[in-house]
């Protein structure tokens, strides 16, 4: 079966796609997810490569992609400075994210169904792209790594 048009994905409270649902303006895809820039060869100093994003992806309500925020609120080596509380790396992440979800004017949280698109921040490629490998097609949303395939009822692997 080929990728649809319109790919589901499914709101699963506690889980990755908890951020995720409608809001006044059309659909949201939120999410908080550590990543590497393109390209990045690991060896010694990754821990300053790896960076934590915060995002928030916006569509219409027929799931075309109309923009992104996407904030960085640190790396790796400064949350393993200090991993506690509100000022840690991922405390900033989390209020940022916050602040991003109470700006969306009646926002629900639900499945939504988007289109493929892309982005690329600091070298970061964000959004849901078409993968396909030995002839199998599927969805995959970056930097998250979250694959969406047969059935399209919008569970992922990971």
């Amino acid at each position: 079966m080929a990728v649809p048009e319109v790919i589901p994905i499914a709101y699963v409270p506690r889980d990755r796609t908890e951020t995720i649902g409608r809001y006044a303006g059309g659909q949201f895809l939120a999410s908080i997810s550590y990543a590497f820039p393109a390209g990045f060869q690991l060896d010694d100093g990754w821990e300053e490569y790896k960076r934590l994003y915060v995002v928030l992806h916006t569509f219409d309500t027929e799931g075309h992609y109309r923009d992104s925020d996407i904030w960085c609120a640190g790396n790796w080596a400064e949350q393993v400075r200090a991993p506690d509380g509100d000022e840690s790396v991922l405390g900033r992440a989390r209020i940022h994210l916050a602040k991003l979800l109470r700006s969306l004017p009646r926002r629900s949280y639900t499945d939504i169904a988007i289109r493929p698109f892309s982005v690329t921040h600091e070298g970061v490629r964000f959004g849901l792209v078409i993968r396909e490998d030995e002839g199998e097609q599927w969805a995959e949303l970056y930097p998250d790594r979250l694959a969406f395939a047969e059935p399209w009822d919008g569970t992922y692997d990971t």
